[in-house]
């Protein structure tokens, strides 16, 4: 096979951080190459160089076998290399053919040449399977037409190699399917994908050939029909990984959570929860799944207190909590583990204890008072970071210094450690590797084994189905059906159509029992 990319002992240091140590890495002509690895593997880095937004402190890279320095994207794409970044880079405002021209010379000089651009961008879209209508608005678009314009963006540029940073992320299983159609075209027209991933299930769906990484380094590298699942995760984590979690059968309590009829503003003032009601019942995992930005953010908001409602109640042990604040919500025992761990969930300047403690810090034994007992705080945080195994050099060092995985163990060390009766949990292990994301699991099934229930909001659907013992589909603020999987098998094509709201469910699921 012919080398487009080849990659030699790439080095790349932050500050005493070695995130790539000597690595080697190729891209051959026409093919899917996966790169898989834990948060800080390096991968991501590996493919910021390649694209020309980090600079490596040493090694070479060889496009079509002339060795090259890729300073900026820029010159990433003047050799036919292509990158579609998780948090897609449009803007909104603009119209998809604007989106998709803007930066590029105009052969015309000073003034736009439309008609040719709208001609060579339906062209693209055509022969990859990439529907997008060329006049609307970027933020007229679903996820998963945003996603298809950063492809057909990247096409327009003449790629002959695109790198594609967890494009699944946000897909529902149809969007997933036309990507992974849109990635076998491009084969066949001998153009080749960087693919990075943590679905273990995608990457061997899609790949020929599966390079990982772990602490910077390569540890391994495979041809699909040579591996599997179970080896590819023991090469990301160093050991071997539970693939399925056992649930311990947990008698269903009473509802602890009542929701009923609720109708929220999202906060662009436009309705985003339209009439939700649902129970959740004590020792359950009540799974939410549906597509960013279909009213899960604005439901776990107003549970927590963070948001008022435009209509409807919330009650929690049979009290209405509707209007109360987060810090009432808390004290009576409902937890969360929010969806932007960065910005909600922590204090990145803090200390680890006191992020630790900042939700129950002026209780006993913590503080008397005005008086806060600093000994009480850190000899807790000690205790809870060896207890959720979290990696620091000291309960002292900035939170911010931590990875992905381990900021969200401090969240969830805070939130457990209270013993909630109810557990928010959105998006738990978004961005994480496969080793975090068994850690969590197994912490929330532990929850809910105690009898706590838990409203686990999550766009992963095998998290959805390893997780839950009913699944509450939403599509634009409504629920289209719950599946109770005690009583019926799960359909996943039927889950799909749900999520993309082209099938909506009889609606008695808010009088069913368990």
């Amino acid at each position: 096979m012919e080398k487009i990319i080849e990659m030699k002992n790439i080095r790349k240091t932050f500050l005493h951080t070695i995130a790539n140590d000597n690595v080697n890495f190729t891209v051959y002509k026409g093919e899917v190459v996966s790169l898989l690895g834990e948060n800080g593997a390096g991968k991501t880095t590996l493919m910021k160089i390649l694209y020309g937004m980090y600079s490596k402190d040493s090694g070479d890279i060889y496009v079509k076998g002339r060795k090259v320095e890729i300073n900026s994207p820029k010159d990433a794409i003047a050799l036919g290399i292509g990158m579609v970044h998780q948090h897609f880079t449009l803007v909104k405002s603009l119209t998809v053919l604007e989106n998709v021209i803007l930066g590029l010379p105009s052969p015309k000089g000073f003034q736009l040449d439309l008609i040719s651009s709208r001609k060579k961008l339906l062209d693209i879209s055509k022969s990859y399977g990439l529907n997008v209508d060329a006049d609307a608005k970027i933020w007229q678009l679903s996820v998963g037409e945003r996603q298809r314009v950063e492809i057909v963006k990247a096409l327009y540029r003449n790629i002959d190699v695109l790198i594609l940073d967890e494009p699944t992320a946000v897909l529902t299983p149809q969007e997933v399917d036309d990507l992974f159609k849109t990635l076998n075209l491009m084969k066949k027209e001998e153009k080749s994908v960087v693919f990075i991933s943590h679905k273990l299930d995608e990457v061997m769906k899609i790949s020929d050939r599966i390079v990982i990484l772990r602490n910077g380094i390569v540890t391994g590298e495979r041809k699909k029909e040579e591996t599997n699942k179970k080896e590819l995760a023991r090469l990301m984590v160093g050991r071997e990984v539970i693939e399925v979690l056992h649930k311990e059968k947990v008698k269903v309590g009473e509802p602890i959570l009542n929701v009923e009829n609720l109708s929220a503003l999202n906060d662009k003032g436009v309705l985003a929860l339209k009439g939700v009601s649902f129970k959740l019942r004590k020792g359950e995992v009540l799974g939410v799944a549906g597509v960013a930005g279909n009213g899960q953010r604005e439901l776990e908001d107003i549970i927590c207190g963070v948001r008022k409602p435009k209509d409807g109640k919330v009650y929690f042990n049979g009290e209405d909590i509707t209007n109360k604040t987060p810090k009432e919500i808390i004290n009576m025992g409902i937890g969360r583990i929010p969806e932007d761990r960065m910005e909600d969930g922590l204090i990145l300047d803090m200390p680890i204890f006191e992020n630790i403690v900042i939700e129950f810090y002026d209780k006993e034994p913590f503080s008397k008072g005005i008086l806060i007992n600093y000994p009480e705080i850190e000899k807790t945080a000690r205790r809870l970071v060896k207890e959720f195994n979290i990696k620091t050099s000291s309960v002292y060092a900035a939170t911010k210094t931590l990875s992905g995985g381990n900021l969200q163990k401090v969240i969830l060390a805070r939130v457990l450690s209270q013993n909630p009766k109810v557990l928010i949990a959105s998006q738990p292990t978004r961005g994480l590797d496969v080793g975090a994301m068994e850690y969590i699991h197994e912490k929330i099934l532990d929850t809910k084994n105690k009898g706590t229930g838990v409203l686990l909001i999550s766009e992963d659907l095998n998290e959805i189905l390893n997780l839950s013992d009913r699944i509450m589909v939403m599509y634009e603020g409504e629920i289209m059906g719950i599946i109770d999987r005690q009583k019926e098998k799960v359909n996943i094509e039927e889950l799909g159509l749900m999520m993309a709201g082209s099938l909506k469910r009889r609606r008695d699921y808010e009088t069913s029992e368990i």
